[in-house]
Order: C-alpha cells, then sequence, then structure tokens
C-alpha cells in the first residue's frame, strides 16, 4: 500500500490512498473535486493525493482490517459486544488469539464540536473555539474548514478517532439550552456550515459524528418529549441542514437524538434511520446513539442503530441473544449493525491515530492563538453604532493609540472568562482571556503603558487597569450568576493531615439557596494544574464516615481508587469505571488560600451523591441529612446550598475537606453510573446590587467610554435545561440602564449563544452595542480587536432576535409551556425563524443575517442565469465598498417562489458569499443555486416537487435589506427524492 506522509500543523500523521478522506471536496473554491482527485489540507497547503475507487473495500494490509474476513470470525458474542460501549468514551475491542494485537481494537470518541473535551473528570485541556452561533454568524465556510481542520489536529494528538459533532438541530426557539451549540436557525446556513466544518475535520482523517438526529431542539424532558411535526416541516427545516451536509460532506457518523418524532423514538425509528437516511440518501455510515439514548432492542437494531453508548449495555447484551432466539430479530439484522461498527474501525485504522495513546499534558500542543483569535473576531456581530454626541463620527471602533482616552471596563461577565456555553460543548482550555485582559493588553501594545485614564471599575482600581486582574477588580452584580465564581484558582493540593486551629467566625444570618450546573460539572475552569486529591473507598472506610461530627482523628485506610483533580467542579463519571463499584464512599481534600480578608460567600452542591463540607474539621455545609433534591445533571444531585458568609484571612491555608457517598442515589437506579461529583464555588463577599451599580455608574460617569459586558454563561445556557426567558439574568438590565444613562458613550457588549432581550437598547443614542456570542479562550483579544478597529466586523446574525418572547414563531408550544403532557407541537410548520417573522408581519428587534460594518457597501448589476433542467442556475452581481476602510461583506442570496399550489415562505435564504474589499473596490461575485432553492415537500407526493413558474432572487446584506431583486422562470416543474 502506497503511504504519503505529510507535515500537519502539529504532527506527522501517516496517510493511506482512500476516497472518503475529504468526500471529494476542495475547501478552498468549494467545488467538486474533478477525476477523484482529493486534497488533503495542512494549515497552509492543499496536498493532492489520488483516491481509490472504492472506499475502505477489503485494503489490502496487515494493519487494517478487511471487514468481511474479520465479521466472518467473529463469534455471536463478539458481535453483541461490538454494538455496545466500553465505558463512557470507547467501543468495545475483540482480541485476537493469534496476536497481543487486538482483532478489533477500540475506537475513542470525544464530545465537541468546539473543542475536544475527552473524560468528564480530569479530561483533556483542548482548544476552545467560539460557540456555533458564533461560527455560524462567520457566514465564512472557509473559516470554519479551518476550525475543524484544527480540531482535527487536536483529535489526533489526543488519540480520539471520532469528534461528537457538529450539531445542526434547528432552533425553533431561543430559550433552547443548547441553541449555541448549532450554527443557525436557516436550514440552509445551518447545513453548508456543517459541511464545511465536517470537510475540515475528516481532511485530518478524523471522524465527524453529526448530530443529533433529528428535531432535537428542547431539553424538557429531552428524554421523552414527542416532536409532534408535519413530515413536510420535518423535511425542509429539521433534516434539511442534515441532507446539506451528507451531499456536501459525508459525516462518517451520525448520532441519534433523545426525543421521539411523532410518538416513536429517533434510536427506533426505522423511517427516519433506514428509510430516509440510509435508502433515500444512500448514506453508510455509523450510526451511534446519544448518550443512555437507546431505549429499546430489537426495534433500534431492525432501525439501524449501529452502536449504544456509553457502556455498559442498558438495552443490548443477552437481550440480543434472547431477541434471536426468540425469532424477534435475525442473525442479518446484527451483522448489518456490525458490519458499519467495523467500518468504523477501519476508518480508525485508517487515520494511523493510535488506539492506546496516553495524552500528555506537559507536551500537549493546541490550534494556533491566531486562529483562535480570528474565529473569535469574525463571530462577533456589530449591533449598533450611534455617532458621538459631540463629534461627526461613530463611536466605535475607539483609538487605542490615545493616551487620554479615558476607558471604564465594567460588567460581571468583563473579568470572568465566559469562554463556552455549558453540557457537551464545554470544555477546559489552557488558559482564556477575558475582556478586561484583551482590553488592558491591546492598550499595553498600543502605547506601551496604561493611559493615565484607565480605569477597571470596582474596588481597588486606584489609577490604572492591572495587567493581570483579579475578579474582584471590576464590578460585578452579585444577581447576575446562578453559581458562585470557580474556587479553583484558590486551591491547593493537601499536604498535610489537618490541623488543629482557631474556629471560623461564620454569619448567623440566613443562606440562599441557588440551582442548575456550572457547564455540566468538568467543563468549567482553564489548565491542568492539581488543586485537589480524590480518594474513594468500596466500603465506609470509617462508621462515621457520614455523620456531620465525625471523629478527625480516627485511622483512614487507604483508598481503593485516588486520582488527582484539576478542578472543584468536577464528576467522577468516567474515572476508573471499570474498577469503582457502583455504591462508594469518597473524600475531595484540597487547600483553600483566600486573597483577601473578609466576608466571603461559598456554594455547593453534590452529583449522584450526598454528602458533607468541612473547613478546618469544622462542618460549614451538611448535605447528607435530608437534602433537598436539585436539577442538578438532569435532576441527580442535590440542589445547590450558600451557607451565611464566612470570615476568612488572606493568605492563611484552610483545609477542606469534602465526604461523599452514592448509596443513596445509585439506589434509585440513576440512567449513568457515578461515583458521584461536586461542584464548590466560593467568592468574596460583594456589596448589593443597588451599591455596585451606583459604583458603576459613578465610574463610567467619570470615563470618556464605557465599555460595559453582560450576557450569560454556562450556567445560564447549557445542555440540561431550557431558559425560561430571554431576560438577562438578574439586576444587568438595570445595570445596563444606569452606566448608559452616566454615559452615553458606552459599548453594551452581549456574551450570550442566543438572543436575548434588550429593552434599553433605544436608549443608546450614542452608544454601541456588539454581540459577542461565546467566543472562546481567545474571546478577550478578539473583542479588543473590534472594538479598537484592529478587526473590522463582518459577521451577521445566523438568528433573528426577537423584541420579545411572545414574537417568537414557536410561542407559547415551547418547553414546558406545552399543551399535552409528553408531545411538543410544532404549530408553526415551516414558519421557522425569520420564515415565521416574515408571515406575520413581525418586526424583530435585529432580522437574520442583520450586521453593520466599520465601512459600507453597495450592490448593483444582478444578472440570473436560466434555470437547467436539473434546477441550477446563478445569480451574478457587483459589490462595491462605499467607505473609507477595508472591510468583507456576507451577500445573501434569498429565493421566493411567486405562485405555488401549497403555502411557502415569503423568501428564504439558498446562498451567500463573503467579499473581502478595499476601499473603493469593486467585485464581480456569483453564487450558484440548485433545485433546493425551488422545491418543497409535497406529502401527498412523498417528493420535493419544483413547480413550473417564476421565481424571484433577492440579494442583499440581509433578511430585511435586499436591494437587488430580479426574477427567473421554472419552465418544466419536476419532483425528486434524495440529495
Amino acid at each position: 500500500m502506497q503511504l504519503t506522509r505529510y507535515a500537519s500543523m502539529r504532527s506527522t500523521v501517516a496517510l493511506m490512498d482512500y476516497s472518503a478522506v475529504c468526500c471529494a471536496r476542495n475547501l478552498t473554491t468549494g467545488s467538486f473535486l474533478d477525476a477523484g482527485m482529493g486534497y488533503l489540507i495542512s494549515q497552509t497547503i492543499l496536498l493532492p493525493f489520488r483516491l481509490s475507487p472504492l472506499p475502505f473495500a477489503h485494503m489490502a494490509s496487515t494493519d487494517v482490517l478487511d471487514v468481511e474476513d474479520v465479521l466472518a470470525k467473529l463469534s455471536l458474542s463478539d458481535k453483541i459486544k461490538l454494538l455496545t460501549g466500553k465505558g463512557f468514551w470507547r467501543s468495545c475491542s475483540i482480541p485476537n488469539p493469534k496476536s497481543r494485537d487486538p482483532l478489533v481494537p477500540s475506537v475513542l470518541f470525544s464530545d465537541g464540536p468546539n473543542g475536544v473535551r475527552g473524560k468528564l473528570f480530569n479530561g483533556f485541556l483542548s482548544s476552545c473555539f467560539p460557540c456555533s452561533t458564533g461560527l455560524g454568524s462567520s457566514f465564512d465556510k472557509d473559516l470554519v474548514a479551518e476550525v475543524g481542520r484544527a480540531l482535527g489536529e487536536e483529535c489526533i494528538t489526543r488519540g480520539v478517532h471520532v469528534l461528537l459533532g457538529p450539531t445542526v438541530n434547528t432552533q425553533r426557539s431561543p430559550l433552547g439550552g443548547r441553541s449555541f451549540e448549532s450554527y443557525s436557525e436557516d436550514p440552509h446556513l445551518n447545513g453548508a456550515i456543517a459541511a464545511a466544518f465536517i470537510n475540515g475535520l475528516q481532511a485530518t482523517k478524523v471522524s465527524a459524528c453529526i448530530k443529533h438526529f433529528a428535531a432535537n431542539d428542547q431539553e424538557f424532558q429531552r428524554f421523552s418529549i414527542s416532536s409532534e411535526v408535519s413530515e413536510r416541516a420535518l423535511r425542509e427545516i429539521y433534516l434539511k441542514p442534515f441532507q446539506i451536509a451528507i451531499r456536501d460532506a459525508q459525516p462518517w457518523s451520525l448520532m441519534t437524538s433523545y426525543n421521539l418524532i411523532n410518538g416513536v423514538h429517533a434510536s427506533e425509528n426505522k423511517w427516519l434511520l433506514d428509510d430516509i437516511l440510509r435508502k433515500e440518501w444512500n448514506w453508510n455510515g455509523l450510526v451511534i446513539s446519544d448518550w443512555t439514548g437507546t431505549y429499546s432492542t430489537v426495534e433500534a437494531i431492525k432501525a439501524g442503530l449501529d452502536l449504544e453508548m456509553p457502556g455498559p449495555t442498558a438495552m443490548r447484551g443477552k437481550a440480543i441473544g434472547r431477541a434471536l432466539t426468540g425469532g424477534k430479530l435475525h442473525i442479518g439484522d446484527v451483522d448489518a449493525c456490525v458490519r458499519r461498527m467495523l467500518g468504523a474501525v477501519q476508518r480508525a485504522q485508517l487515520s494511523g491515530i493510535p488506539f492506546d495513546l496516553k495524552w500528555d499534558k506537559d507536551k500537549a500542543e493546541y490550534a494556533s492563538e491566531e486562529l483562535l483569535r480570528r474565529a473569535s473576531a469574525n463571530s462577533i456581530v456589530l449591533l449598533k453604532n450611534q455617532p458621538r454626541k459631540t463629534e461627526d463620527r461613530h463611536l466605535l471602533p475607539l483609538d487605542k493609540s490615545d493616551i487620554n482616552l479615558k476607558i471604564a471596563v465594567i460588567g460581571p461577565n468583563a473579568a470572568n472568562t465566559v469562554f463556552s456555553g455549558g453540557g457537551s460543548a464545554a470544555v477546559r482550555p489552557p488558559y482564556a482571556v477575558s475582556p478586561l485582559q484583551g482590553i488592558t493588553d491591546a492598550v499595553l501594545v498600543s502605547t506601551g503603558r496604561p493611559g493615565p485614564g484607565f480605569s477597571a471599575a470596582g474596588r481597588g482600581a486606584g489609577g490604572g487597569i492591572r495587567p493581570r486582574p483579579m475578579v474582584a477588580s471590576v464590578i460585578g452584580i452579585n444577581d447576575a450568576q446562578k453559581h458562585l465564581f470557580a474556587i479553583d484558582q484558590y486551591l491547593a493540593p493537601p499536604a498535610a493531615p489537618a490541623p488543629a486551629v482557631a474556629p471560623l467566625s461564620i454569619r448567623k444570618n440566613g443562606g440562599v439557596m441557588v440551582s442548575h450546573l456550572i457547564g455540566m460539572i468538568g467543563g468549567g475552569g482553564t489548565g491542568t494544574k492539581n488543586i485537589a486529591l480524590f480518594e474513594s473507598w468500596d466500603t465506609a472506610p470509617t462508621d462515621d464516615w457520614m455523620a456531620t461530627d465525625p471523629d478527625f482523628s480516627k485511622n483512614v485506610p487507604g483508598a481503593d481508587h485516588n486520582a488527582d483533580s484539576y478542578s472543584a467542579s468536577c464528576i467522577f463519571l468516567d474515572e476508573d469505571e471499570e474498577n469503582c463499584p457502583e455504591y462508594c464512599w469518597s473524600r475531595f481534600t484540597t487547600v483553600f488560600t483566600p486573597d483577601e480578608e473578609g466576608e466571603w460567600s461559598l456554594n455547593l452542591f453534590f452529583i449522584c451523591s450526598t454528602g458533607n463540607l468541612f473547613i478546618d474539621n469544622q462542618l460549614i455545609i451538611d448535605l447528607s441529612t435530608d437534602p433537598q433534591l436539585g436539577d442538578e445533571f438532569y435532576g441527580m444531585g442535590t440542589k445547590a446550598v450558600e451557607p451565611p458568609p464566612i470570615i476568612f484571612e488572606k493568605d492563611r491555608e484552610y483545609r477542606i475537606e469534602l465526604r461523599m457517598c452514592t448509596k443513596e442515589f445509585a439506589s434509585q437506579a440513576p440512567m449513568v453510573t457515578c461515583r458521584g461529583g461536586l461542584n464548590l464555588g466560593a467568592s468574596k463577599k460583594l456589596n448589593a446590587v443597588e451599591d455596585e451599580i451606583k459604583l458603576a455608574a459613578s465610574v463610567a460617569g467619570h470615563a470618556d467610554v464605557a465599555i460595559l459586558v453582560v450576557g450569560l454563561d454556562g450556567d445560564w445556557e447549557s445542555e440540561g435545561f431550557d431558559r425560561d426567558s430571554l431576560n438577562l439574568p438578574g439586576s444587568t438590565d438595570k445595570l445596563v440602564e444606569a452606566v448608559v444613562a452616566a454615559n452615553p458613550h458606552t459599548v453594551v457588549v452581549v456574551q450570550s449563544g442566543a438572543p436575548v432581550e434588550m429593552p434599553w437598547i433605544d436608549k443608546l443614542e450614542h452608544g454601541a452595542v456588539l454581540q459577542a456570542f461565546y467566543g472562546g479562550m481567545e474571546a478577550g483579544n478578539a473583542l479588543a480587536d473590534v472594538l479598537f478597529g484592529t478587526v473590522n466586523p463582518s459577521a451577521k446574525l445566523s438568528l433573528t432576535f426577537p423584541k420579545r418572547l411572545e414574537d417568537c414563531p414557536s410561542y407559547p408550544s415551547y418547553g414546558s409551556m406545552t399543551q399535552d403532557e409528553g408531545k411538543v407541537l410544532y404549530n408553526e410548520g415551516i414558519f421557522v425563524g425569520y420564515r415565521g417573522y416574515d408571515i406575520k408581519n413581525v418586526k424583530p428587534l435585529f432580522p437574520f443575517g442583520y450586521g453593520l460594518s466599520y465601512t459600507s457597501f453597495e450592490y448593483s448589476s444582478l444578472k440570473l442565469y436560466p434555470i437547467t433542467r436539473k434546477g441550477d442556475f446563478k445569480a451574478e452581481f457587483t459589490i462595491k465598498n462605499v467607505g473609507s476602510v477595508e472591510g468583507r461583506e456576507v451577500a445573501q442570496v434569498y429565493v421566493s417562489d411567486l405562485k405555488s399550489s401549497l403555502p411557502r415562505p415569503k423568501k428564504e435564504l439558498h446562498g451567500f458569499i463573503k467579499v473581502s474589499l478595499r476601499p473603493d473596490e469593486s467585485k464581480r461575485v456569483s453564487v450558484a443555486l440548485d433545485k433546493y432553492a425551488l422545491s418543497f415537500f409535497d406529502e401527498k407526493k412523498g417528493k420535493w416537487v419544483a413547480e413550473a413558474g417564476v421565481f424571484k432572487v433577492a440579494v442583499g446584506g440581509s433578511s430585511d435589506d435586499l436591494p437587488l431583486e430580479g426574477t427567473v422562470e421554472l419552465e418544466q416543474g419536476f419532483t425528486w427524492l434524495g440529495l
């Protein structure tokens, strides 16, 4: 076999000839490749290689298994074993009696798509890219392909064969807890960006796993809710992103969703998985369940669900043998799934990625800072940029070379590094840049020193921004977070048994209750510094282990299992899982060193366990005596508790010990086997909200410009729950109004993965608003690039921003407001997102595709080419930069059917192109369109229908700014199925 070796960005990998490496796509031009020629894409060059005529068919190599040969050698028990996972992240392996190497090696999966997380407990450090709604808003397929490629490189160095992403679930409502994980409300944009990501990722020979198939757009009752949706809406809105991605990128694997579709779980839906996916779309990759998302044995296998994850199995194993014996399954049903599983293993072998690679955190490498920063900056949308009060120019960009400029950096998200939403998308990056740090560094680089008037609003902000400020140095309203700030930065591993110390001083006023989970546990924070020791015993170490007043002088035997921990937000779900029993007794020990003296607040909840928190052997939190259940980890945790504030001394070391037991939770048969978990937060006690807002307004009023950073985070947007409203949390709106009133030159930066209400937007008569999404680990630097004009913003909203929740097309049939128990009615049908606003003539706050620039563009000279018999045609037009600075414009092409036998949206996006232009430069560009732009799905005919007639084509910079219009005629209608 001929091998080609190439120097990738991070490593050298052996590459073999095969045809599905990058799906015959040229990522630079987006056109299909000719004559079976593909490209392997490194950081800077395209490397050609010759494609084999058949993908992975009977590769003649001792290193790569022959699917049919291995299938014939497998026993029935081996086949059954291959259809479920081994632990949380691997497939099962099959030993080879004739070799030390396994006959079938174990494939490693990892969560994605904005990073490579690895395990939940002490997982990989990974580059964290912007969330998907941010990348979708870039409208930049080349950029997203680079992101996919970079994550593929990180998978290679971490031994990961399959990255679980991208997510392409169309957002019915902005309230969805995982809205930030998908690219867009528009199926064309969603699918096109996903295809670019998949092509980039699979060019590195790492498998993409597109998810969640399908109609998985709410977290409320997500395991049991039935998405009641018409076939037409399902086809045109919810399946189309998958259809486009499969057509343009051929992902090698696909994950099913948790929910039911019209009464049948997606993981056992034969119509969905077999009739449409495999037969109609002619796709033959690996289908895996979402984790714990397999609900049947026979039905799921017959539908084509190949792999149940995670292991150990809940629905397969001996149940398959029983179903075969009873004739409910045929061996051919099992073989079909095994064959596809072996094909996935074969792809993993062809990748050259080792199956037993141990990640070395000291040698780890990451995506380039330049790419991370560029991706983040290109995801920021400029929503508003008003003229200054006394000058004839817009507020942005700011002049960072002006050392007399006074800037106040304010807000609950200003010094926090809010780089990602929560849940499966949460990763632990090696570092993260906060907005305050990014702005500070930009000023220091420009002037060499802080300007005399620069200030960080808050306690201790005397004369200048500190180069590396702590959280307490900026304004933070204490009701904007669900949880206290992470305690990790104040912790260190224990060095000795608990000392005898003076008692703690604890305030006697009552505590408060909070709920929900930071980043679904284990995803928060940065770095891999060991901060604690986790120990576990198979039996109770002492007879008073779970007592609220244990005897700490008792001898504790050596632990049966132990590990260092990187975080006090962790879950022991996938650590030593094969050896650690379900019922276990645990201890988490660390040393807390406050950096300020005075009153501190603590916050704690346990996952799949009960327990107690002791500081210097004193009970601080009792969560073992009748603890209340909370929403944490899908209801498998205690409600979080915040005790009365505690007075700590600066720089004194306090020993923290948490004792836990899983017995109470494990006895309730949870959906996953977990050995416990915890989330411990701490913060220096803040002033009352009213005082903090007054302080913010005072500081803003003394500045030339106030940069106010607000928004959400992984506590508010996460897997496991949906938002209750579109409001910014707590008193954030009051904070914005106070700062804007104090300083009309205020830049409001909103960090959120999905839309929020902005009741203060009209008060910014001389201000600006940036939608920054979750910008990844370089978010702060990217924000500074846009604020100071190093980067001209070019992103456009991939989601419609409503004025109020009631305007959303799905309202009120969403989440907990569903009309029928166990069902959510998709009453809006095909009129999702901007389609719904158009049909009802409701004006949103900001329309789909909207975004400003520091320059202006002009459109002219639209030419439409005739439609071919296959439905292909083209729009050609000219774009000119009529401003004074270089910029990039996203030209959007919408198609309308002027006369249709069934109702259709007023317009639909079916093409776009991103163009770079210097001042006064013009470019003639073209956008290819096809049968998708002409067709609707007719349920009676069971086919896509393109009706003869006249179609309007409109071109412009957003869905409500389309200066160019023309018509084109389809002379003869046609129907079609497939891709």
